[in-house]
C-alpha cells in the first residue's frame, strides 16, 4: 500500500522533521507576495480569488506596500528576501515598473506570476529595466483545453508568444505552471513536448483544490485514480531530466516524497512566506482563507506582526481534528497545506495522502 513508506524514507522524513522545527523557531521571511490587483482579464474557472474585469477593491497604491517593506526591513535581508507580485493579473497595473524599481533600489529581487496574457516584448524589456528577476506563465493544456479553463479564446495564443519572450533572456529565472484537470489529463506529454521545443527548462505540476470558483465546479477535479496516475506520471518523467519537473509545494505525498519533485513536503506559510493582500491585510500564501489573517498594514507594523503573531502557523498542533487527528503520518505532514484548511473549525478540505490511497485502491479494484 501506498501508506507504506520505505524505511529510508522514514529516516529521510525523519531528519526533515527536525529541519521544519528549527525553521519555525527561526521564522526567517524570504519569501514576501504581493497582492496588487484583483482586477484580471480572464475569467477563470478555477480562479481562486474570484477575480473579475473590474474589481470592486481598488488597487493597493505603490508608496503604501513600499511603506509595508521599509517597515520590515530592519529584520530581513533584502537580496535574500524575494518579493513576488501576484492578483488578479499583475499585467493590468501600468505601474509595476515604478514599484519594480524601488524594490531594486532597495537591494530585493521582484518577480510576478502572470498567465502571461498580455505581456508584449516591449512590456518584458521595460519590466526587466525594472529588475524583474523571475516570472511564472500558467499553460493549462493544449489549445482547447487551456482556452476552455481560463476562460478566453486567445488565452493560449497568448500564453505561448509570453513563453517565446522569457525563453529569449538568458538572466531571467522563469517556469510554467500547469493546473491538471481530467480536461487536460492525458495531454501532459504534449505539453511537455512543446515546452521543450521553446525552450522550457522548469515545469510545474499543480492540481486544483476546492476554493474559490473552483469549489463549486467537480468537473475541476481528478479522479482518486488519475490523482495517483498523475504522480507516477511525474516520477517517471523526472527521472529522464529532460526538463525540471516539480509538483507544486501543496500536500503531502506519502512515499511519492522526494520523487515528484525536488524538497520534501514543508508548508512554509507564516515560517518563512508572508503575503500582504489587496486591503493591507497581512498574512501567508495568498490563497490561505481571511479567518489566519493576522493583522493589516494600515494599522500594524508589518516587523511586529511577523516577530510576533502567526503562532497559529508556527504551532500547528491544532490541526490534530477531523481525519487528521489519528493520523500517525502527522508529524510529516503537520495538517496539510494552510490553504486547504476553512471554516469555524479549520477542518482540512483535502487530504493529499488519502487521495492517493483512494486512487491505489479503486486501480486495483479495476485491475481485477
Amino acid at each position: 500500500m501506498i501508506s507504506k513508506i520505505p524505511l529510508r524514507k522514514k529516516i529521510a522524513l525523519e531528519f526533515f522533521r527536525k529541519y521544519r522545527s528549527n525553521a519555525k523557531k527561526l521564522h526567517q521571511l524570504e519569501y514576501i507576495f504581493w497582492e496588487c490587483t484583483l482586477r484580471c482579464n480572464l475569467n477563470c474557472l478555477h480562479c481562486g480569488s474570484d477575480c473579475k474585469k473590474e474589481a470592486s477593491v481598488k488597487d493597493m497604491p505603490i508608496e503604501d506596500f513600499i511603506g509595508a517593506i521599509d517597515d520590515i526591513t530592519e529584520i530581513i535581508e533584502p537580496n535574500k528576501t524575494m518579493i513576488v507580485f501576484t492578483g488578479g493579473e499583475p499585467l493590468v497595473r501600468s505601474d509595476l515598473e515604478e514599484c519594480g524599481r524601488q524594490l531594486y533600489e532597495r537591494g530585493f529581487p521582484w518577480g510576478m506570476v502572470s498567465n502571461g496574457f498580455h505581456l508584449t516584448a516591449n512590456r518584458l524589456q521595460s519590466l526587466l529595466k525594472a529588475g524583474l528577476r523571475s516570472m511564472t506563465i500558467s499553460l493549462d493544456g493544449l489549445k482547447e483545453s487551456h482556452n476552455w479553463l481560463r476562460g478566453n479564446p486567445k488565452s493560449f495564443s497568448n500564453a505561448v508568444k509570453a513563453i517565446g519572450y522569457l525563453s529569449e533572456v538568458t538572466d531571467l529565472r522563469y517556469d510554467v505552471v500547469t493546473c491538471v484537470t481530467p480536461r487536460n489529463f492525458d495531454e501532459l506529454l504534449q505539453v511537455k513536448a512543446l515546452l521543450l521545443e521553446k525552450g522550457v527548462k522548469e515545469w510545474r505540476l499543480f492540481t486544483i483544490f476546492p476554493i474559490g470558483r473552483a469549489k463549486l465546479d467537480e468537473q475541476l477535479q481528478l479522479t482518486p485514480v488519475q490523482f495517483k496516475l498523475l504522480f507516477d506520471f511525474i516520477a517517471s518523467e523526472r527521472k529522464k531530466g529532460d526538463i525540471k519537473l516539480n509538483y507544486g509545494c501543496e500536500g503531502f505525498l506519502g512515499s511519492y516524497e522526494g520523487d515528484v519533485r525536488d524538497n520534501l513536503f514543508f508548508c512554509r506559510a507564516g515560517i518563512s512566506v508572508a503575503s500582504v493582500l489587496i486591503d493591507g491585510s497581512i498574512s501567508a500564501c495568498p490563497n490561505i482563507r481571511d479567518n489566519f489573517t493576522q493583522g493589516n498594514i494600515y494599522k500594524d507594523s508589518f516587523k511586529d506582526v511577523w516577530e510576533n503573531r502567526y503562532s497559529i502557523f508556527r504551532n500547528r498542533e491544532w490541526m490534530k481534528t477531523g481525519i487528521c487527528a489519528d493520523c500517525n503520518l502527522f508529524k510529516y505532514c503537520d495538517g496539510n497545506g494552510m490553504h486547504l484548511r476553512e471554516g469555524e473549525n479549520a477542518e482540512i478540505m483535502f487530504c493529499h495522502h488519502k487521495r492517493i490511497e483512494e486512487g491505489e485502491l479503486e486501480a486495483n479494484i479495476q485491475s481485477f
